[in-house]
């Protein structure tokens, strides 16, 4: 039996699902707006209609003459029921209604009175489809004008091509299975494509056509990584002997040095260094805004939000920054810098946060002024600090933290930070390090810090669903095993954690009942 916490106190339970409805026969008894409208959703997932009625209204008469539904003009008998899968009654006739709902349930059909929520075994949905996506609102059926309105802001904050994206990748992954059936390459079938569905940007899926889709199968045959492949609108790339794909221009690959040293075009291009600050574009500053719509190309960190890459007007090449691949991911966005540069573009290199702040951007300022082209830096902010600030944790205080020490979870070969002795009023920031929560913990306890000290993760930032997860260090690693993670995150360390904290709240985020969870809307 279910915990009475997750109860809806009102009685309004339900499990969403996907009913597969293909050639499933829909019974639906009644003529009119409501019944037409049911009809509508049967036939969009392919079920068969069977209306019946004396009278039914213009667009159901339609549909009967083009044969899209059957019709039984007559009112309802039981005997109707026969081989239905599902039953909808449309009628303003309750006690039939009531009538009609009990036969059914002594035959096991599932029925949906219309405008009795207590008679329903199931209820319709605010829906918006777009191809094979399908995003479903339900309120249980206790405000479904409202339902609406929240389905239209769900679906205007989807990425432009949603739909065919998921077209896409499901052709994609229809050619994989066919050449590749072998049961026991499932494991491997299913961790390539996670790789394009969890990085690729939702645009150049949605982009892909069947040339594309013939070499993405080739990689995937010959066990090339997903991320070391390049697809873009107006060039090519191919992998070079180290494994890192090199530039193509009209079919000729580009030597370094005719990139940086000869324009194709007489014009020299444009570099800028911008940092994406949160997640938030109402964060992003005033100059960093301008030159992403003043780009011609824009080349993104793997962990650039939607809501940002979607005030881009121009082409968006997105880092395929892997574990293991970084180096050359990275390196991968250095030749494409240099080509588009030489192209005479305005390139905008797209950082999270702060670009100086475990951002490798001075690195790449010496690439490119290397290269001669000394890149235009516009700051960002950085999670490290403001992070922190948005979910309501100051990372000083005065009286209780009057220094912030920054650290990354691991250095560039992956070897765990450095963690001093403790000291008291430091607040301690660790970036990129949630996944190694466990780790990180042991080594604060074998510095001195205290079991008692105040930890907090804070994922996603600046995104709307932002979340801090509270707990202390003895106690942490166990609530985020229990409510999981959202990444990005960072883990804040200090007795600055709480300081912002009602009594209440500070004496909550111990008790287990509350799962370690501390909203921040």
């Amino acid at each position: 039996m279910a915990d009475d916490k997750f109860r809806d106190p009102q009685g309004g339970g339900s499990l969403i699902l996907a009913w597969q409805a293909t050639n499933k026969t829909v019974l639906i008894v009644g003529g009119g707006a409501v019944a037409a409208g049911r009809a509508f959703n049967a036939l969009e997932a392919d079920a068969r209609v069977v209306i019946v009625a004396p009278d039914i209204n213009a667009e159901l008469q339609y549909r009967v003459d083009r044969g899209q539904v059957s019709w039984r003009s007559r009112k309802f008998e039981d005997t109707d029921l026969e081989g239905a899968d599902m039953v909808l009654t449309a009628i303003g006739d309750a006690d039939e209604s009531r009538r009609i709902v009990g036969v059914c349930r002594q035959l096991r059909i599932p029925v949906n009175a219309a405008d009795i929520n207590d008679l329903c075994d199931f209820w319709f949905m605010s829906t918006h489809r777009d191809h094979s996506v399908q995003i479903a609102v339900s309120t249980n059926s206790k405000a479904p004008r409202l339902a609406n309105r929240i389905r239209r802001q769900v679906a205007a904050a989807l990425p432009r091509g949603t739909g065919l994206a998921v077209e896409q990748i499901g052709r994609l992954r229809k050619r994989i299975r066919e050449a590749d059936p072998k049961p026991e390459n499932s494991k491997r079938r299913m961790a390539w494509l996670m790789q394009l569905c969890d990085y690729w940007p939702i645009e150049q899926l949605a982009n892909l056509d069947s040339d594309n889709i013939d070499s993405l199968l080739e990689a995937y045959v010959r066990n090339d990584a997903p991320q070391t492949i390049t697809i873009a609108q107006d060039s090519v790339s191919v992998s070079s002997s180290d494994g890192v794909p090199s530039p193509v221009l009209h079919g000729q690959l580009v030597p370094d040095s005719v990139i940086s040293a000869q324009p194709l075009n007489g014009k020299r291009g444009k570099l800028t260094l911008v940092g994406a600050g949160l997640g938030d574009p109402e964060l992003l500053t005033v100059r960093a805004h301008r030159a992403l719509l003043e780009a011609d190309v824009v080349l993104a960190d793997k962990l650039i939000p939607e809501p940002v890459l979607g005030i881009i007007k121009c082409e968006v090449y997105t880092a395929r920054k892997f574990p293991g691949i970084a180096t050359e991911a990275q390196d991968d966005l250095y030749r494409r810098g240099l080509e588009e540069l030489a192209k005479g573009r305005h390139v905008v290199r797209l950082k999270q946060g702060d670009p100086f702040v475990y951002g490798r951007g001075g690195e790449e300022i010496l690439f490119f002024r290397k290269h001669g082209y000394e890149p235009e830096v516009i700051p960002g902010l950085t999670s490290a600090i403001n992070g922190p600030g948005l979910c309501g944790i100051p990372v000083t205080h005065r009286g209780v933290a009057d220094q912030v020490l920054v650290l990354s979870g691991a250095d560039r070969n992956g070897a765990l930070p450095a963690i001093p002795q403790h000291l008291a009023t430091r607040t301690l920031v660790i970036l990129m390090s949630v996944k190694r929560l466990s780790q990180i913990t042991q080594l604060l306890g074998q510095s001195g810090h205290p079991p008692d000290l105040p930890i907090a993760i804070v994922e996603r930032a600046g995104c709307p669903d932002q979340r801090t997860v509270r707990g202390t260090l003895e106690t942490i690693v166990d609530i985020v095993d229990r409510v999981g993670h959202n990444a990005p995150g960072l883990i804040v360390a200090g007795f600055a954690v709480n300081v912002l904290s009602d009594a209440a709240i500070e004496d909550r985020y111990l008790d287990e009942s509350t799962m370690g969870l501390h909203s921040t809307e």
